[in-house]
C-alpha cells in the first residue's frame, strides 16, 4: 500500500530574511550591509548602485516592513497559523557591524536570542540561513567573496552563532541560493559586490572564485558546527532552476543535461559530494576558468559534507541546443533567476510577472534529487507574488491558494514516491521588499502589510484568505487542501 500521507513530525512552515523585512538598518549597533547601499528606482522596476546609503533616494532595507519591533506580533501571528518551523535569516551585520569587528554586538545578539524565544514559546523550529545576500559592506571594499580573507571573517561569525544559539538552533544552512552567484545579479547580493567593485569584473572568472571561497567557508562551517554540537543539522540551499528540453531534438536534450549540471547540481554536488565534478572540470578548462585553490581545500570540502539539502523553487523553462537559424521558435522565460538563461514551456500558464507555474516540475525536481543524494530535503521557498488588493479590509488571494495547493499535491506525490522531504516553508510568512525590485508590490506572504513601494503606510498586519487556508492544510497534515 502507498503511504500517501505527511510524516507526523513534518516540518510545515514559511519563510523570510532579514534584509526584507527586519529594517531598522542602523538600530542597536547594526552596521551597513551591501543591501542596505541599493537604492530603490521605481522608474525602472530594480534596483541601483548608488556611491554611498545616504544619498536622498529610498532604500527598502532601511524600514523594510519593521519585523524590528514587530517581531513579537508577527510571530505570534505565523504560531496562530499554526506553523511549526520558520525559515529566517541572521543580519551579519547585526552581529559583526563591519564583518572584521574585534568583538560581536551584544545587543545583536539579543535580538536574536529574543526572536528564538517567541519561537520556542509557540514550539515553532527555527531554520536558520547565516547568510542570505548581505555581507557587510566594509567587506565588499576589499573585493567581498572574491578575496579569500572572506573565510575567515565568514567562519568567525559562524562560531559566535553556533555558540551563542546552541540551546535555540538545530537547522542551519550555510548560504541562500550559493549557486546565484552564477546569475547576472549574484555578483552583488551573493558575492557582496556592488558600487565598490564596477561590472569591469563581474565576469566568469570572479564568479566561480568567488564560489569556491564560499564552498571552502560552508565547508568548515559544516565542520565547526559538528564539532560544537553534536545535535547540529546544517544543509546547503540551492536555488533550483529545473530546465526541459524544448522538444526531443537530442541536441536540445544534452544542451539541457549540461545546463542543469552546472546550474542546478554544480553546487550541491561540490556541498554534498565533497569534491568538484568532472563536468564542472571541463566546463571550467573550456572556459578557461583558471581558479585559485589551496592544496587543503580538497580535504576541507570532503570533511564539510552538508546534512540537507533546501531549496527554492518557483517555477521551470525550457532550454535549446539550436541556434535561432536551424527552424527553432524561442521565446524568453521571465524571471530574475533565469533571465536570458531558459525558454517559454509552451505548455505552461504563467503569473502576472510571466513566472511560469509547473508543480509537476516540482514532484520531478524532488524525485531527481532523491535519487541523486539520499539526503533529507526541505523546500524552504516556494510561492506566487501577485498584486494583492485589500478591500473592505480583507484580502481574497485566491490564485495563491490554487498554486500552493497544486504544489503540495505534487509534493505528497513526491513522498508517496519515497522522497525523504522532511519540510515545506513557503514563500513567504507574511508581505516582504523583493529581492530585485526593493518594491512590496510584488506579495508574496500569508500575511498583509499595509505599506506602498516608498514605506508609506500604517504597517498593520492583516490575515489574507490563505492565512486560513494554510492553518487548516497544517491541521489536518496536509489531508485537507
Amino acid at each position: 500500500m502507498l503511504n500517501k500521507k505527511f510524516p507526523n513530525n513534518f516540518l510545515w512552515g514559511a519563510s523570510t530574511a532579514a534584509n526584507q523585512i527586519e529594517g531598522a538598518w542602523q538600530e542597536d549597533g547594526k552596521g551597513i550591509s551591501v543591501m542596505d547601499t541599493l537604492a530603490s528606482d521605481f522608474t525602472k522596476g530594480m534596483r541601483i548602485e548608488v556611491d554611498s546609503p545616504f544619498e536622498e533616494r529610498y532604500y527598502s532595507s532601511h524600514k523594510a516592513i519593521d519585523f524590528y519591533h514587530h517581531y513579537k506580533e508577527d510571530i505570534k501571528m505565523m504560531a496562530e497559523m499554526g506553523l511549526k518551523a520558520y525559515r529566517m535569516s541572521i543580519a551579519w551585520t547585526r552581529i559583526y557591524p563591519n564583518g572584521n569587528d574585534a568583538a560581536p554586538n551584544q545587543k545583536g545578539l539579543t535580538y536574536y536570542h529574543n526572536i528564538f524565544k517567541e519561537c520556542k514559546k509557540y514550539n515553532i523550529e527555527p531554520v536558520v540561513t547565516i547568510s542570505h545576500y548581505e555581507p557587510p559592506y566594509e567587506l565588499a571594499k576589499i573585493g567581498g567573496w572574491t578575496n579569500r580573507e572572506m573565510i575567515n571573517h565568514y567562519i568567525k561569525y559562524c562560531k559566535t552563532l553556533f555558540t551563542e544559539f546552541k540551546e535555540e538552533v538545530k537547522y542551519w544552512i550555510t548560504f541562500n541560493e550559493i549557486n546565484c552567484t552564477l546569475v547576472p545579479f549574484g555578483i552583488r547580493t551573493a558575492i557582496g559586490l556592488n558600487a565598490c567593485m564596477k561590472d569591469s569584473i563581474n565576469n566568469d572568472h570572479t564568479r566561480f572564485q568567488a564560489l569556491h571561497h564560499q564552498f571552502v567557508a560552508s565547508a568548515k562551517a559544516v565542520k565547526l558546527a559538528h564539532e560544537m554540537n553534536e545535535n547540529f543539522k546544517v544543509g546547503c540551499m540551492i536555488a533550483t532552476m529545473t530546465a526541459y528540453p524544448l522538444t526531443c531534438h537530442p541536441d536540445d536534450v544534452f544542451a539541457t543535461l549540461q545546463h542543469q549540471q552546472m546550474r542546478n547540481y554544480f553546487c550541491s554536488d561540490v556541498m554534498i559530494r565533497g569534491y568538484y565534478p568532472t563536468y564542472a572540470k571541463r566546463f571550467l578548462e573550456e572556459n578557461q576558468i583558471d581558479l585559485l585553490i589551496h592544496e587543503e581545500d580538497m580535504d576541507i570540502l570532503k570533511q564539510g559534507c552538508v546534512d540537507f539539502y533546501s531549496c527554492s523553487y518557483y517555477q521551470t523553462y525550457c532550454i535549446s541546443g539550436r541556434g535561432e537559424g536551424e527552424g527553432v521558435a524561442k521565446e524568453k522565460a521571465a524571471g530574475n533567476l533565469i533571465s536570458g538563461l531558459g525558454l517559454k514551456n509552451p505548455y505552461l500558464k504563467a503569473s502576472e510577472w510571466g513566472w511560469q507555474i509547473d508543480s509537476t516540475g516540482l514532484r520531478y525536481l524532488l524525485n531527481t534529487l532523491w535519487d541523486r543524494y539520499q539526503k533529507p530535503i526541505m523546500i524552504v521557498e516556494n510561492g506566487l507574488g501577485a498584486k494583492d488588493e485589500l478591500v473592505n479590509g480583507e484580502v481574497h488571494d485566491d490564485y495563491r491558494i490554487a498554486y500552493l495547493k497544486e504544489h503540495i499535491k505534487a509534493l505528497k506525490e513526491a513522498i508517496c514516491d519515497g522522497v525523504n522531504v522532511i519540510g515545506y516553508m513557503p514563500w513567504s510568512a507574511i508581505d516582504l521588499v523583493g529581492l530585485s525590485t526593493g518594491s512590496i508590490e510584488k506579495r508574496y506572504g500569508f500575511i498583509y502589510v499595509d505599506m506602498d513601494n516608498e514605506g508609506n503606510g500604517t504597517l498593520k498586519r492583516i490575515p489574507k484568505k490563505s492565512y486560513d487556508w494554510y492553518k487548516h492544510v497544517i491541521e489536518t497534515n496536509g489531508e485537507e487542501l
